[in-house]
């Protein structure tokens, strides 16, 4: 551990001293000290922080952006076309279908997926009637809703799955990619809005995109830790049977590991909810933008119908 850390010290202080030298680079000509002498008899900039030490990050962040836009133009609106027509297909085939028939089809699915409980299957009925029960405006909105969240619950297990197999199969793959996960969730939900808008304009995608990114971080880990919690002995077991590695995933390490990768989809789904809350703000259409209009209406019981019919689909979702 030590060996790991012991360049740390060094490193921070060149970093440091590199990034007062380019802040007083960028600064304006007005706001910088001729010299240190400047500094020395004028002891204000220890009482409010020196305009001169500001580090010029804006700038290149929007330069950044711009050239992205000029250079990957069209492979940003391929991506906004095909996520855009994905939920568009699937909104319009639901919300097209008459309210008893989509109930009684999540009801079966539920009742199959759930392996025939029969309490979970009443709930989940009970959840889906009360939804549009609450005011007819949240039937419509509460699909669309849906459709966002299963979009991009699509996106996190077709992309999060694998990534938490390499990281199990490669634990330098796993030291690397472990800081930028957890950056991912300590980065505040709303910023993930900032990019998505900026490269995909309004309206959902961008919604799609941030729930992948905000959602992805704790499936991708229980993955990793459930590929990880995989007996040796069940996979020398397997390899002395003459198991390819192939076999060995999909036979031997990804069932025994469904439970962690079951809750990691659960937290996903979860977590992409929420996001779509955040998402109203960007002009995204569904329920969070009832609660978003109740807020600045300052209407409490709108608010709180469509929070309820939020905790609705949560539960429906969850079960």
């Amino acid at each position: 551990m030590k060996t790991n850390w012991k360049y740390l010290a060094p490193i921070c202080f060149f970093a440091f001293c590199g990034l007062i030298v380019i802040s007083y680079q960028y600064a304006k000509p007005r706001y910088k000290p001729d010299n240190i002498s400047d500094l020395l008899n004028d002891f204000s900039w220890l009482i409010n922080w020196p305009k001169w030490l500001d580090f010029p990050l804006m700038q290149p962040i929007n330069s950044g952006f711009d050239w992205l836009i000029v250079q990957y133009g069209l492979f940003f609106e391929g991506i906004n076309n095909f996520l855009l027509g994905l939920y568009t297909a699937m909104k319009d085939a639901v919300v097209g279908l008459p309210w008893p028939l989509v109930v009684i089809l999540v009801i079966v699915i539920t009742y199959f997926v759930s392996g025939k409980k029969i309490n979970t299957t009443i709930t989940v009925g009970f959840c889906t009637f009360f939804i549009g029960f609450l005011s007819p405006r949240y039937w419509d909105k509460a699909i669309m809703t849906t459709c966002i969240v299963l979009i991009g619950i699509f996106l996190c297990l077709v992309i999060g799955i694998p990534i938490g197999i390499a990281m199990a199969r490669k634990p330098k793959l796993r030291k690397t990619i472990l800081p930028v996960l957890d950056l991912m969730q300590t980065i505040p939900s709303f910023c993930y809005l900032i990019p998505g808008i900026l490269l995909f304009g309004l309206g959902a995608v961008p919604a799609i995109i941030a729930i992948f990114v905000y959602a992805a971080p704790p499936l991708i880990r229980l993955t990793d830790l459930g590929i990880r919690l995989v007996d040796e002995e069940v996979v020398e077991a397997a390899d002395a049977f003459g198991a390819s590695k192939k076999q060995k995933l999909w036979g031997v390490q990804i069932p025994l590991a469904l439970p962690n990768i079951m809750q990691g989809v659960n937290q996903s789904v979860m977590m992409a909810l929420a996001m779509v809350v955040i998402a109203s703000m960007i002009g995204t259409r569904g329920i969070g933008d009832e609660v978003l209009l109740g807020l600045q209406q300052l209407n409490v019981g709108m608010a709180t119908e469509a929070g309820i019919a939020i905790v609705l689909l949560a539960i429906i979702f969850d079960r």
